[in-house]
């Protein structure tokens, strides 16, 4: 077993390349969701072992991000293995995990004991290319109040205002958009108040690398909204807000984009006003215009169009629920931007082409955009329900329908 470490000494603080490198964490709950995105982020080959997942872990599975297997661990799991997390809740379980890579000479994160495991996680921050991190001699809470010091100065705050915010703990429910899927793409006001949190309610579109930079005492609750799959009742995630905030916490809604464009912000706003909640609402950088950009598409050109409407794609043309005039759309001449459209592509394109639109208008899909792993898809409306299924192309994506489809990095 690790030799345990004395409280008055320091760990070896040191950056690990793991790209390629098979990385286990054994746990699918929130607190190996905290850790799950940096690792992904840093390139390794991460194999998850798990009796249960959140519904995030499984979407970053689901797009290949990550391998998982629901199932015991066994020892043996962490067979080839470069660097192992424990991050069940069952103390025996974890105490198995960090034996076997004792014995097999794998540096161990333990997260419900760190000092009885091999390595440490320090509280980190990413910032223009910088990455910080901080150890405090075990102390958490003054690791990651050192390490968001460090970020916000970095970010142009002086140290003093980061003080004074600190000495006014917000209160209530702050409504966060997290922008699109880059960490560093949420605004400065979005990242101070998520360090500030004590709860911290997350949807799977928010960029979950920011999950790792929460100090280890708050509270994380997934509420991950899946195709088709398992997802939080949004009477659930009201009843939580307001819950949390009643017990005195100050509560994170965060969100993927905007928390105003089709993220049911507003229903929620509803919900703890109503209830007596103060709410903040923090506007986040919506990946229909933010996502195209990143793809070199920018959704308004002078002399080539002077609009652009952005649709959401949850419902169906041929739907009774749909509330969206596709014939109209058909006869615009400016940009569309379609957002959870991917699955139905096939019915956006016949309904737009059976409009009017030509066949040959341009259309570009971007796959993950901002993120390491985002793919583009260049094709035409005629061509792209077909082209979207050879390619394998899944959510989250952004589709680009319009003249300033054809236009890319290198120009038009």
């Amino acid at each position: 077993m690790p030799v345990p470490v004395a409280d008055d000494e320091t760990n070896y603080l040191v950056g690990l390349d793991l790209r390629g490198r098979r990385v286990v964490v054994v746990g699918g709950g929130s607190v190996a969701q905290r850790r799950l995105g940096l690792l992904v982020a840093s390139g390794a080959d991460v194999h998850v072992v798990a009796r249960a997942a959140t519904p995030a872990v499984e979407s970053m599975a689901t797009k290949g991000r990550l391998s998982l297997d629901i199932r015991d661990y066994r020892d043996g799991d962490l067979e080839d293995a470069w660097y192992a997390m424990a991050c069940t809740d069952e103390p025996e379980t974890n105490a198995a995990i960090v034996a076997e890579a004792e014995r097999r000479r794998i540096f161990c994160v333990r997260a419900d004991s760190a000092r009885e495991g091999s390595a440490v996680t320090p509280a980190t921050a990413r910032y223009d290319g910088l990455s910080v991190g901080v150890l405090a001699g075990g102390d958490h809470r003054r690791s990651a109040a050192v390490r968001t010091s460090i970020r916000d100065a970095l970010a142009g705050a002086a140290l003093s205002e980061v003080a004074d915010d600190a000495a006014q703990k917000p209160v209530g429910v702050a409504l966060v958009g997290g922008g699109p899927g880059d960490p560093d793409l949420i605004t400065v006001r979005g990242r101070r108040l998520l360090a500030r949190a004590d709860v911290v309610v997350a949807d799977h579109l928010a960029p979950q690398e920011l999950l790792a930079e929460l100090d280890p005492h708050v509270e994380v609750i997934d509420a991950a909204k899946l195709p088709y799959g398992r997802a939080m009742a949004q009477q659930v995630i009201n009843d939580t807000l307001i819950d949390r905030a009643k017990a005195g916490k100050f509560v994170v809604r965060l969100k993927g984009g905007d928390p105003y464009v089709f993220g049911r912000g507003y229903e929620e706003l509803e919900a703890c006003t109503a209830a007596g909640i103060p709410v903040t609402v923090v506007p986040g950088i919506t990946s229909a215009i933010s996502v195209p950009a990143a793809a070199g598409v920018p959704v308004t050109h002078r002399g080539v169009t002077h609009e652009f409407v952005v649709v959401s794609g949850h419902v169906a043309p041929d739907h009774p629920d749909s509330l969206t005039d596709w014939s109209a759309l058909a006869k615009l001449r400016g940009t569309l931007v379609l957002l959870m459209a991917v699955e139905r592509i096939e019915k956006f394109a016949d309904a737009l082409t059976a409009g009017g639109r030509p066949v040959d208008t341009p259309v570009v899909v971007v796959q993950e955009g901002t993120l390491a792993t985002q793919r583009v898809l260049r094709t035409d409306l005629g061509n792209v329900a077909a082209r979207v299924r050879e390619e394998g192309t899944r959510p989250p994506a952004i589709i680009v329908i319009g003249p300033v489809a054809g236009f890319g990095p290198e120009g038009r």
